[in-house]
Order: structure tokens, then sequence, then C-alpha cells
């Protein structure tokens, strides 16, 4: 029953983890992801016979996307309030509490989360593109009217929604604009949003920035999308660069997990691999890269020892959170 403050309804999407609260950014960066994937690698998905799941997946997201997106410059960012909600244990059926809903707007913006939306709603409209016509119009609509809307009131998201400092603090403005705006080109073919990409890119000095790919680091993702664009090693170079330290240099578990960081080391482990298999796609050291990527997933389907996928494999968790 998520509404908005003028009664808009804000039901549907996903919830963060364990609790209840929707944040919109993690949340849309986890929609481009897995429409990017869809795109690049359909049939991995067919053989699986998992291609309609992964199409409901994206929907979930991107249907909620469309309706907090209530008008050209206000988007709804989260629904719920982080401390509110934590002091709460139950099941969502059972909620009665207040669930306090925040949106961006032209007074208050937020360039990361319209942006990163836009990018979602841009990679899902070539997702549907061929199934769902009218939806993909409708979902490419939205991603350009947020990516102008994010373009020309830049601000980070998180001081115009202070809860989401909190938990999703934004240091992504730069890249998100960049990031969407790569995402229109690949949506629509225009070249003007290849031209304001490679501007932006070099307006923000992106080139300095170290590689990375999650929620709120996009530069490695944006690079693999604009060395596609245009074929210029300028952007593959980075994106080699950014593998070869992750396999080369980066620290490893005595198991060889890519260990990146202790919150969610093997998201992040599987953020890196999917950069590295779309360089390798890109014919960037592929032998090496490809490697490298069965080592990171099987290690997380199990070849440690343990499976880390609920419901699968060898002593696979029992109280996911």
């Amino acid at each position: 029953n998520d509404k908005g403050q003028n009664g808009e309804d804000l039901t549907g999407g996903y919830y963060d983890a364990g609790d209840f609260i929707k944040f919109g950014f993690p949340m849309a960066f986890t929609a481009t992801t897995l429409a990017w994937s869809i795109i690049d690698y359909q049939s991995g998905y067919s053989k699986a016979n998992a291609l309609d799941d992964a199409h409901k997946a994206v929907k979930w997201a991107t249907d909620y996307f469309l309706k907090a997106h209530v008008s050209a410059n206000k988007l709804y960012g989260q629904v719920g309030q982080g401390d509110l909600d934590h002091n709460w244990w139950g099941r969502p059926e059972d909620m009665t509490m207040e669930r306090p809903a925040f949106y961006i707007d032209e007074t208050n913006p937020g360039s990361d989360l319209a942006g990163e939306t836009a990018a979602a709603l841009a990679a899902a409209s070539i997702v549907f593109k061929s199934v769902h016509s009218s939806y993909s119009n409708t979902l490419l609509q939205h991603a350009e009217q947020l990516f102008t809307f994010a373009n020309q009131h830049r601000k980070v998201y998180s001081e115009s929604i202070a809860d989401a400092a909190n938990f999703y603090g934004s240091s992504a403005i730069k890249m998100s604009l960049v990031w969407a705006a790569a995402w229109l080109h690949q949506a629509t073919g225009n070249s003007d949003y290849l031209d304001t990409a490679e501007q932006l890119y070099t307006e923000f000095q992106m080139e300095y920035f170290g590689g990375n790919y999650g929620w709120d680091q996009k530069v490695s993702g944006a690079e693999v999308l604009l060395a596609k664009a245009t074929k210029n090693s300028k952007y593959s170079d980075k994106v080699k660069s950014f593998c070869d330290y992750m396999i080369n240099t980066e620290q490893k578990t005595p198991k060889g997990l890519l260990f990146v960081g202790d919150w969610g080391s093997l998201r992040s482990a599987a953020n890196v691999v999917f950069i590295c298999l779309e360089a390798a796609d890109m014919g960037i050291s592929a032998s090496q890269y490809r490697s490298f990527a069965e080592k990171q997933i099987g290690y997380i389907l199990g070849d440690g020892g343990r499976s880390y996928i609920v419901g699968y494999g060898e002593n696979p968790p029992t109280h996911e959170h």
C-alpha cells in the first residue's frame, strides 16, 4: 500500500535487503545491470530457460520506476525511513507502520538518482523492444525526461533525500550522467547522446577516475559502453587497466576470491567479473579474463567448499538476510 505524499501509487519495486526500505538509487543500478546482462548474454538466459524470468525481474523494477516518476522533473527515490524500519521485525504483509516517501524535484534535485534511473529505463527499453514495443517506447520516453532533469539540475540526491545519506550516500553525479547518456545512445542510436556522454566524460575528467563498477561507481561500465560505441582506445585501455589490476594486483582470499571489500564481497567480485567479461567480448585479453571470471563465479557457486547461492549446491546458506 505504499503511497507518495500526494497519494501516488508507489507499490512494487524491490526492498533493499532484509529490511523493507525501497532505495531507488541502488535499485536502479541493479535493474540497469540485469538489463545489460540480458542484452549482451541473452543466449545464456535462453539456454538456462530463464529468459522469461529475467524479463519479469527487470519489469518488476521498471514498472515501479514508471510509477515513481510522477512528472518530468519529479521522481520518488525512497519509500520507508531507515531508523523506523530497522526497529520493526516481522513480515512485510503485517506492516501497519508509517511508510514515508521521499522525492527529488527541481527545488531539491538528485542528478545521480535521476541519471541512474534513466540508465535503467533506457537499458530496459532495449530488452523489451522486440517483445513489448509499446512498453519499450514508454520506458524510453521516461528515460529521456529523467536524463534532461538530471543534467539540468545537478545535485547529489542524498543531499535532497537526507535519510538516504545514512545508507546509500552518493558520490556519483558525474559518473551517473555519463552512464545515462551512454545508455540513451545505446537505446536510441542518437549520436547526440554519444556526443554528450563524451563531452561529460571530458568535462568531469573521468579519464583520471579509478575504475570500478557498483551502485555508486559506474566508471568502468561507462567506459565499456563508450569503447564499444566509439572504438576509441582511450576507453578500452582504461577498461583493460582496471581488469589487469583486479586480476594481477588486488588482494585475493586464500581460496581465490577477489576481495575488493568486506561489505558484499561476492557482489563486488561479481561486478568486476561482469566488466571483465565485457572486455573479453571486445577482444581484450579474452582467454585470461574469461578464465578469471569462471574461477570467481565457480567460487560463488561452491568450488571453495560451500555454495553462496540459497538452495543451490553444497552447504548453501540457510539463514539468508
